[in-house]
């Protein structure tokens, strides 16, 4: 395995002044994630129930989901972001297709299916307090049943119809249950014949539950969901020695490049030979909510401009070390932040 030596800041800036020429399709589970902050001083008790009434001060709004990329896309300046998928006809949907609106991100291939819901997550968190530890339970809701055939052909036609314009297109598959996003067995089958039909567009996959379900497509997971494992923490040194070969194995049977995410240890991608890129040391309390896709705005990106794998894998890892240093938020990280990261991680990689 070889370790990545990095690029210069040349390099980094070539980048950055393209991306405000990329266009970059998103298709994915567009969900809401809506915060309610509450405000544990003014806690009440419901008198029909006797339970706590915890007592909301302010709720907010960000796409989320396939929606938190598209955040990530627009801070790192692209320049034309096209959401590709559905919402329900309700007001979660008018909530996240506002957000996205005033990101810059085009939505008129974002399709309303009014049989479906938009799924959302509820955040309820005490304001005072911006740690994990001010996070309440969240309250999930989202399709349970099978994504109907004609939201597939709707959005089908739409991938067609942009593809010859989009420099990438990023697939998030964030619903758990078989069939009930928009990525669907049939939506993955259609994504590999594109993928073939369109070699000169980036195409990236992202599922927490389905990557080995992917062909063709550049697969994008963390370690744990590499080696079939529960998500738990990332502490200690990766275990390399069972991510070596799995790697190899997911590079074969996908045919396409494969990135893993390792947590604070960086990234391994195989193109088809194993890399590792190391990840950039930070210090203080992190929050890893959104760290994956942070990652993975930055490395399409700098794919799109012609980079690398490692090299773009090290972007992903410059933006995640941003992003993850902010507290209970859905972070991002902006062209402006990307340089002195890499002056740091440079600094890291040095012997001492």
């Amino acid at each position: 395995m070889r370790r990545f030596a990095g690029f210069d800041d040349a390099r980094l800036q070539e980048w950055l002044e393209r991306f405000p020429t990329l266009r970059i399709g998103v298709l994915g589970d567009f969900f809401l994630d809506k915060y309610l902050d509450v405000d544990p001083t003014l806690q009440e008790v419901s008198i029909e129930t006797g339970k706590p009434a915890h007592q909301v001060v302010r709720i907010r709004h960000s796409p989320g989901a396939a929606g938190t990329v598209v955040c990530n896309l627009a801070a790192l300046g692209i320049g034309v972001i096209e959401a590709v998928g559905f919402t329900g006809d309700d007001g979660e949907a008018y909530d996240l297709r506002k957000g996205l609106t005033g990101l810059g991100c085009a939505t008129r291939h974002l399709h309303v299916a009014p049989d479906r819901m938009t799924p959302t997550y509820t955040k309820p968190r005490d304001v005072n307090d911006p740690s994990l530890q001010g996070e309440h339970s969240r309250y999930d809701h989202k399709n349970r049943t099978p994504l109907p055939d004609d939201v597939f052909r709707r959005v089908a036609q739409s991938v067609d119809y942009l593809l010859p314009t989009l420099d990438a297109l990023i697939v998030l598959d964030q619903v758990e249950e078989e069939d009930c996003g928009i990525v669907t067995a049939a939506m993955r089958e259609f994504l590999t014949e594109r993928a073939a039909i369109w070699p000169n567009v980036v195409f990236w996959a992202d599922s927490r539950r389905r990557i080995r379900q992917f062909h063709r497509l550049i697969a994008k997971c963390n370690q744990h969901e590499l080696l079939g494992n529960e998500m738990r923490a990332d502490t200690g040194e990766p275990p390399w020695d069972a991510l070596l070969p799995a790697l190899s194995r997911l590079r074969e049977a996908n045919g396409a490049p494969v990135v893993v995410t390792l947590g604070p240890a960086g990234m391994l991608v195989s193109d088809p030979e194993p890399v590792w890129v190391p990840g950039v040391p930070v210090s203080g309390p992190v929050d890893p909510t959104g760290a994956g896709d942070s990652a993975s705005a930055a490395a399409v990106a700098a794919l799109a401009c012609g980079a690398a794998l490692a090299e773009a894998a090290l972007l992903g890892n410059l933006a995640a070390s941003i992003t993850v240093q902010q507290l209970a938020t859905t972070g991002t990280a902006k062209p402006e932040e990307l340089a002195p990261r890499l002056k740091l991680w440079r600094q890291s990689q040095s012997p001492e």
